[in-house]
């Protein structure tokens, strides 16, 4: 029994579409170069498997119904979609990865990551780009497990990892910093870790799958509001739902503007280098095309100094990024 699949076919759907544009079979047969009876021989085939009428015979001319319409519209996206396959296919075997996942450190900021998506965009590329949110040990456990394949804003001493190689994006200083109507705001300083441990923490939580993941900067008993990302640390800590560390790029303007207040402390200060990886286990010229571009963006120093800079992206009210 001929089924929608055997006659649903590219050839089909532009032999329709022939046949509506130019209004009349026979027309259709000519610029086909088909004799009619063959060309009615195949809509009538193509109907008794859909089980629908595509055309109004009623007529000398050939009116789709509304099930043709329809089947033309699908079938429009359709070929459109085969030409896309066929061409990407082509670029495939020219080197370009099919796929290409980035996983994102909630340090790096996010805007001038979108930049680079941009760019890499214009370049036409048949490589499907796909992002992933990640925190501390999480952005990477997705490059070690293969579940991305460039990780940005690794902590650099985390990559001795076989077939990882990494280099910097540079240091993030962190400050402490609290809301002015937060009780620590008053204290004096430097604040001591007791005093610290008494009031609530904010904690971006490590997207790390499987065990416990890395804890930063919190204190033995200290109560602890978890949250999921640096963004929403920053929001926690400017509504004073706790206290905590931020990247001083990104707390900057808020300190400036005074929705946040800097607190000295009496542990050292925390720096943190911070840089990318990526899987690299082939020999030197390893990679496709997709992970060589964005390899190619990272020797920026202005690139690297941007992901870095999340300060310089965030507008809030009163506060010129």
């Amino acid at each position: 029994m001929t089924t929608a699949r055997d006659v649903l076919t590219p050839d089909a759907l532009s032999m329709l579409h022939a046949i509506a544009q130019d209004g009349s079979f026979a027309a259709a047969a000519r610029t086909l170069n088909l004799v009619p009876s063959a060309l009615t021989y195949r809509v009538r085939q193509i109907e008794d498997a859909l089980d629908v009428l595509l055309f109004d015979r009623r007529s000398r001319q050939a009116k789709l119904t509304a099930a043709g319409q329809e089947l033309l519209r699908e079938g429009a996206r359709l070929l459109a979609d085969v030409d896309a396959i066929a061409n990407r296919v082509k670029r495939v075997a020219t080197g370009w990865e099919s796929e290409f996942t980035v996983a994102i450190d909630s340090l790096i900021d996010r805007k001038t990551v979108m930049e680079l998506c941009e760019a890499f965009f214009a370049l036409s590329p048949p490589t499907r780009l796909r992002l992933r949110d990640e925190t501390l040990t999480g952005t990477l456990a997705a490059l070690t497990s293969g579940q991305a394949d460039l990780a940005l804003g690794v902590v650099a001493e985390g990559t001795n990892v076989g077939g990882i190689h990494h280099d910097t994006l540079g240091p993030v200083g962190f400050v402490f910093a609290v809301a002015p109507h937060h009780p620590l705001a008053q204290v004096e300083q430097p604040l001591s870790d007791e005093t610290i441990r008494q009031h609530r923490a904010v904690a971006v939580a490590d997207s790390v799958q499987r065990g416990q993941g890395m804890t930063v900067g919190l204190l033995a008993g200290q109560d602890v509001f978890t949250v999921p990302s640096m963004g929403a640390k920053l929001e926690a800590q400017l509504r004073g739902l706790g206290a905590g560390f931020l990247p001083e790029p990104l707390a900057e303007p808020y300190l400036s503007a005074g929705r946040l207040v800097r607190r000295d402390v009496q542990r050292p200060r925390r720096v943190s280098t911070v840089s990318y990886a990526w899987r690299h286990d082939k020999g030197e010229d390893a990679g496709g095309r997709a992970l060589k571009w964005w390899l190619q963006q990272l020797k920026s120093p202005a690139t690297r100094a941007a992901l870095l800079s999340q300060a310089r992206r965030k507008r809030t009210k009163g506060v010129e990024s």
